[in-house]
């Protein structure tokens, strides 16, 4: 997975540069989303309505090849946001994941947050993210310097936009900083593809006081919600396990409802 990652790293540096010179800032900031007001993924994911649950709406990726390439953002999205997601992750990376900025500004029909999930190393894709919709940006520690999250972070802010950082190991601890108040745990190991539950709960328990603890890959089960719950995570990233689904709206309702009887179930003891 690292070999992917340094692929795409240096697919989008050429890519950027490329888009840059295409559309100028100037322009994104003159799009339809840029001036409004994002709403707050921390809000959603602590409001008591909701699930907790960002479901995600992802095509392909480079690991598992088509995982769904059948079905509408649109009918998705609107079926995740129904069934009670309190985010939506969409996908706009074309080469790797089959995603595009348009998915993205197709599921602003939603009035839930959106974040977008893109690799993003420049400034300029943080303004496209407000420019297309999004309210919320994924920085990856593994393709970050500390300094490149910094920066990064702290003009995503500016345009007022929240910041949800993804770690993977103990390492990438030093990337938290003031700016990324949403700090993902990704469960899978880049390196051997293996998922460890037990990993993400250790490594939480190192990140500073104060940060929203979202858990990111591999959750197939309300089992696993509920054991990285007790651990302090208060946001649940879920993508493959509904698009593989022929419809994957229906199916996160179904596990939506299911989550829900099992919360209550589990508050009554």
């Amino acid at each position: 997975m690292s070999n992917i990652l340094d692929k795409i790293i240096d697919y989008k540096r050429v890519q950027v540069e490329k888009v840059k010179a295409q559309t100028p800032v100037d322009v994104l900031e003159k799009g339809t989303f840029f001036l409004r007001q994002p709403l707050s993924l921390r809000q959603f994911l602590t409001d008591p309505e909701k699930t907790g649950i960002i479901a995600e709406f992802k095509r392909r990726s480079p690991s598992k090849g088509v995982i769904n390439d059948q079905v509408e953002v649109v009918d998705v999205t609107k079926g995740y946001t129904a069934a009670g997601a309190s985010c939506l992750s969409v996908l706009t990376d074309e080469a790797f994941f089959g995603g595009s900025d348009d998915d993205l500004t197709a599921a602003r029909v939603n009035e839930i947050p959106i974040l977008r999930k893109e690799f993003i190393i420049d400034e300029y894709q943080i303004v496209e993210a407000k420019a297309i919709g999004a309210d919320v940006i994924l920085l990856i520690a593994a393709c970050l310097t500390p300094e490149e999250v910094k920066k990064l972070a702290v003009f995503a802010k500016r345009l007022g936009l929240e910041v949800l950082l993804e770690i993977h190991n103990e390492e990438e601890l030093k990337h938290i900083c003031e700016e990324t108040e949403l700090v993902g745990v990704n469960n899978r190991d880049l390196k051997t593809f293996t998922v460890d539950i037990q990993r993400s709960i250790d490594l939480s328990r190192k990140i500073p006081a104060g940060k929203l603890l979202i858990a990111e890959s591999g959750i197939s089960k309300i089992e696993t919600i509920l054991q990285m719950k007790e651990a302090g995570f208060r946001g649940f990233l879920i993508g493959e396990n509904f698009m593989k689904e022929e419809d994957p709206g229906a199916a996160f309702g179904e596990f939506a409802r299911e989550f829900r009887r099992q919360i209550e179930d589990f508050s009554r003891l």
